[in-house]
């Protein structure tokens, strides 16, 4: 495997200046780009908060000052983009976001007032409403892992403990299966009704969350439910690509940091998890301009080129997903 590559292979193709404007950088949306996506018109919010955190994972890991250049440019540029602020109107967003850039702070990268904009309006979105926890998004009937877990974590490292673990307590409470484990994706405040969905992505940030808090008996309940029903033959399965893209990725990144940080065998179980997807990843990319290009399902290889129109590879999404992925096997 080589990180390295990953890196550059995703730069080359989806890197690119906003507008033409001098300074600026964002990732174009699929490659090779339609001119919408070559003007960053349709150019997912939460996809560039992903991007973002895997610069910093690289930065990391290797420091270069053009690389720290970069992850200025990138940060300023979703503002630009986003007409001038830093928020939107999903909290699942905006929490991506924070979390980008409260790893890019310790970089010597001014982010604070937005860092305390994204913290703001994920307050603001706290109802007792179904027992707790925030909603997707502004306006809406309906409270989820996807916005509530990466929430529970950027309260959690601001040092709000007690928003933290009271967004915890409620997906326990409320999304965790207590017969699987897993912990499902939402509820329709209005009507009560549980969507059961299973997502990899809802896994790793509560799984991220209970880490956060030393929660470690959810944690590694987590790492098991997820073993048994989210991997198998050992590779974290994909779901396909737009934002499924980065499902898989997500909980990769945080089964690495449980490899890390739990006590129990559970750590080598989240360990032999993130590096036996890797290695898939890795063997099942194909050879494209610039770099690798990685299946949307690691258990499989990826489509030889040139791509179908439809292809999933084709999206931003699935490509910084195998390199976050290929950068969380790098810290084990």
């Amino acid at each position: 495997m080589d990180v390295s590559a990953a890196e550059r292979a995703v730069t080359s193709r989806h890197l690119r200046r906003v507008w033409g404007l001098p300074s600026t950088v964002l990732g174009r949306s699929r490659w090779p780009a339609s001119l919408d996506q070559r003007l960053h018109w349709h150019w997912n919010y939460w996809w560039q908060a992903h991007l973002l955190d895997t610069l910093v994972d690289a930065q990391l890991r290797a420091p270069t000052s053009a690389r720290l250049a970069l992850i200025r440019s990138f940060a300023r540029s979703v503002r630009l983009r986003n007409f001038g602020r830093w928020t939107n109107e999903y909290y699942d967003d905006i929490a991506w976001l924070g979390l980008a850039l409260q790893r890019v702070s310790p970089l010597g990268i001014e982010v604070g007032p937005a860092v305390a904009a994204i913290d703001t309006q994920l307050l603001s979105g706290w109802t007792s409403a179904a027992g707790g926890g925030i909603w997707w998004r502004r306006g809406d009937d309906f409270k989820n892992a996807p916005a509530n877990g990466p929430a529970a974590i950027f309260h959690a490292r601001t040092g709000n403990l007690t928003r933290a673990r009271a967004m915890v307590d409620w997906m326990t409470s409320t999304l965790v299966d207590p017969s699987s484990g897993l912990v499902w994706d939402g509820i329709r405040v209005g009507t009560g009704e549980l969507v059961k969905h299973i997502y990899t992505y809802c896994q790793g940030v509560y799984l991220g969350a209970c880490l956060e808090l030393s929660l470690v008996d959810d944690a590694a309940r987590t790492v098991r439910a997820v073993a048994s029903h989210c991997a198998p033959g050992g590779v974290i399965r994909g779901q396909s690509g737009g934002d499924g893209g980065l499902f898989a990725a997500i909980l990769a990144r945080y089964l690495a940091l449980a490899a890390r940080a739990l006590p129990g065998p559970e750590a080598a179980v989240a360990r032999s998890l993130v590096l036996t997807s890797a290695e898939a990843c890795w063997s099942g990319a194909v050879d494209a301009p610039e770099g690798p290009l990685f299946s949307a399902f690691w258990d499989r290889p990826a489509p030889l080129l040139p791509l179908p129109e439809d292809a999933p590879e084709r999206d931003m999404s699935v490509q910084v997903g195998g390199w976050m992925l290929l950068e969380a096997a790098a810290t084990l």
